[in-house]
């Protein structure tokens, strides 16, 4: 016969790394950190992209509205003078350094100096090249997109020069644009006033069909009515500095051997002043055809009558001029354009170089995916896979090991050897701690049910003996003539035949409860009665032990218990088990008490057994439920009984949804309490149940 091997999971062969939890853990753990390192990079790549991306339109939006504050300064002043606090007012809105120089480099203000302007930073910390130029007579048309829209003349419109209306004058035109609005708005056309940057009010039209009036012949005239009602012509302002600039005008179309113009408030002109001349109508010198200059003659009735609406309607300098399709027109517009550059002068700031950032400012880098940062992006993720790869390594082996370990405790448990306690991990708060502390709590229980079983096979063999000793005995006794079966004969024998059957209902009881085969045939018990039934079963009992057995009755104006929802047989049976457990316990003289009372919760209802017998020990008590326990060890059937009634009175309680508990003094007694859950509170919840 084959011995065991004590050596338990030593003798076992190992699983190869393909299959076992370590090999499976590190081949996970490397795919895990393989997918997460690629997850990683490509979210750090995206990431980086679309951060730059919106830094560069934030940075846009920023300078777009750093420059275009300063440049409507620069418009409405004839200096830089004052602008210091508007450079620091940007640059803590916007987190940035921002410097203003001459085109010469000369520093005008710097936000992150303190000092007053002209103590700005050296040239060789500013950038090599400008943000900007901040001219509000060359306007930038990358950072102000509104100013390509003008045409040719870039010009800020919030730069008027000498056409800025007097407040005299602004009031008159404002009166009058009102009295335009009130009008219209009588006639059923919707219009408001807003003014342009040199102060005159203007009529704006709500209807969004054609701006500056009405599509209809019917509401043209209307219209027409209402400007001519209220006439707000040129102001004198406005007069002086059209004719200035008209002059500058002339004198430049006079240089290039062109006919003069005149000029309308709002920057257009007159083309009568051109028709016959130059060739515009004939078509010599442009090269316009006969059908080109009938063509042309014929728009010259509709200019002039859209100069006229727009006179009418107040237009100013906030409309751009239209450059016309000849070559008179495109060098009008050029002269027109040089002379309001001329005529600003004096009137607003001269150029100044804007620079954002501060020094060494050059832009938001972009994402440079080169060799060097593919090189390092690879090596960091090598490094990152490798300590992954090292700490799983490492995680595994400890998690094996005690793996191996339980696999050889059970191995030798299985082969009936006495399985040696698993030494539990230093970090006992895991999994594998736990799991090592409930296998070793799971073989010292198996430990103690094997010796429990020994003992309790000795203790039923010895239970057993004793009655059929004493029946085969009176029985050879009487085959053998030596005893005669009279009435006290047979009397001995019941008495033996009726011990060895209870012992075997005990065992029944005992075996239906552990199966779960234990039925209950419950029905509402009223627990005084049930109470009152067995104390009158007991009291015979305990007059001949001279113990006083007492049921205590409720104080006067105690509410009816309410009814228990159990087995009437079977609760006799565990009080009964209870009360002469008592009474064979508590020496003559001594008091037995029962009584019931219902629990504070109010679910459950309480049976209190009370003797003033020996008591259990302390070290006892846990063991008193137990089958077979008996304080008495020699077993002695004069001092107790098989030491089942305890075990059985525990299960019984178990299958009524209640427990048992005891508490006892040693020399002063013991104490049981049987709790049980009322009817009431086993009925399941309905609809008419709150």
């Amino acid at each position: 016969m084959r011995r065991p091997d004590r050596g338990g999971a030593a003798g076992a062969a190992r699983l190869p790394l393909r299959k076992s939890l370590a090999g499976r853990l590190l081949t996970v753990t490397a795919l895990v950190a393989s997918c997460s390192v690629a997850a990683t990079a490509w979210l750090a790549v995206q990431t980086t992209s679309v951060a730059i991306r919106q830094e560069q339109g934030q940075n846009l939006k920023s300078d777009a509205k750093i420059y275009n504050t300063l440049l409507g300064y620069a418009a409405t002043h004839p200096d830089w003078d004052g602008v210091d606090t508007t450079v620091r007012d940007l640059a803590q809105e916007s987190a940035r350094r921002i410097v203003l120089t001459t085109p010469g480099r000369r520093p005008i203000v710097d936000s992150a100096d303190s000092r007053s302007a002209g103590g700005g930073p050296s040239d060789d910390l500013l950038a090599q090249q400008a943000s900007a130029v901040v001219d509000p007579r060359s306007v930038d048309t990358v950072l102000v997109p509104d100013a390509a829209k003008a045409g040719a003349d870039r010009v800020d419109p919030r730069a008027v020069g000498p056409f800025r209306l007097s407040a005299k004058e602004h009031d008159a035109l404002r009166k009058a644009a009102a009295g335009r609005v009130k009008c219209l708005s009588q006639m059923g056309i919707a219009a408001d006033v807003v003014e342009s940057p040199g102060g005159r009010p203007r009529v704006q039209f709500v209807s969004d069909e054609i701006e500056g009036g009405i599509d209809s012949v019917t509401d043209r005239d209307l219209e027409a009515k209402c400007f001519a009602s209220y006439p707000v012509g040129p102001t004198a302002t406005e007069r002086k500095a059209l004719s200035a600039l008209n002059q500058l005008a002339d004198a430049c179309l006079k240089r290039q051997g062109r006919t003069a113009v005149k000029l309308n408030l709002d920057l257009s002109w007159d083309r009568s002043y051109a028709y016959g001349r130059d060739g515009a109508v004939s078509g010599a010198e442009d090269g316009l055809s006969d059908r080109e200059a009938k063509a042309l003659a014929a728009k010259k009735a509709e200019d002039a009558a859209t100069a006229e609406r727009k006179a009418a309607s107040g237009g100013a300098l906030d409309y751009a001029p239209e450059i016309r399709d000849s070559a008179y027109d495109r060098a009008v517009a050029n002269c027109v354009e040089s002379a309001r550059r001329e005529q600003l002068t004096g009137y607003v700031a001269e150029p100044a170089l804007l620079f954002i950032d501060g020094p060494g400012a050059a832009g938001v880098p972009g994402f440079d995916l080169s060799r060097a940062n593919t090189a390092r992006i690879a090596g960091v993720t090598a490094l990152v896979l490798a300590l992954t790869v090292g700490a799983s390594v490492l995680a595994g082996a400890r998690l094996v090991r005690p793996l191996h370990a339980l696999t050889g405790a059970a191995q030798r448990m299985r082969e009936g050897l006495d399985a040696t306690p698993v030494p539990v991990p230093v970090v006992s708060d895991n999994e594998i701690g736990r799991l090592t502390a409930a296998f070793n709590d799971m073989a010292a229980h198996r430990a103690r049910l094997e010796e429990q079983r020994k003992v309790m096979v000795s203790d039923v063999a010895h239970e057993l003996r004793t009655p059929l000793s004493n029946i085969r005995g009176w029985l050879e006794a009487a085959h053998d003539g030596l005893a005669v079966p009279d009435p006290a004969f047979v009397s001995s024998l019941l008495e033996e035949a009726v011990q060895l059957q209870h012992l075997i209902n005990d065992l029944q009881d005992l075996g239906a409860a552990d199966a779960g085969a234990l039925r209950l045939h419950r029905k509402p018990v009223r627990i005084d009665e049930l109470l009152g039934q067995v104390a009158a079963a007991h009291q015979g009992l305990a007059e001949t032990a001279g113990v006083t057995l007492t049921v205590l009755a409720p104080p006067p104006g105690t509410p009816h218990p309410p009814l228990l929802d159990a087995d009437p047989v079977r609760l006799r049976q565990t009080v009964s088990n209870l009360l002469s457990n008592a009474v064979r316990h508590t020496p003559a003289g001594g008091t037995v008490t029962l009584r019931r009372y219902v629990s504070d919760p109010g679910d459950e209802l309480a049976v209190e057994v009370s003797d003033t017998g020996s008591g259990i020990p302390a070290g006892d008590l846990p063991y008193v439920f137990d089958r077979f326990w008996r304080a008495e060890k020699s077993r002695n059937r004069s001092t107790g009984g098989s030491g089942l009634g305890l075990a059985i009175v525990l299960k019984l309680a178990e299958a009524h949804g209640g427990t048992v508990d005891v508490a006892s003094t040693e020399g002063e007694g013991a104490t049981f309490t049987l709790r049980l859950p009322t009817a009431e509170s086993r009925k399941p919840e309905g609809p008419g149940r709150p």
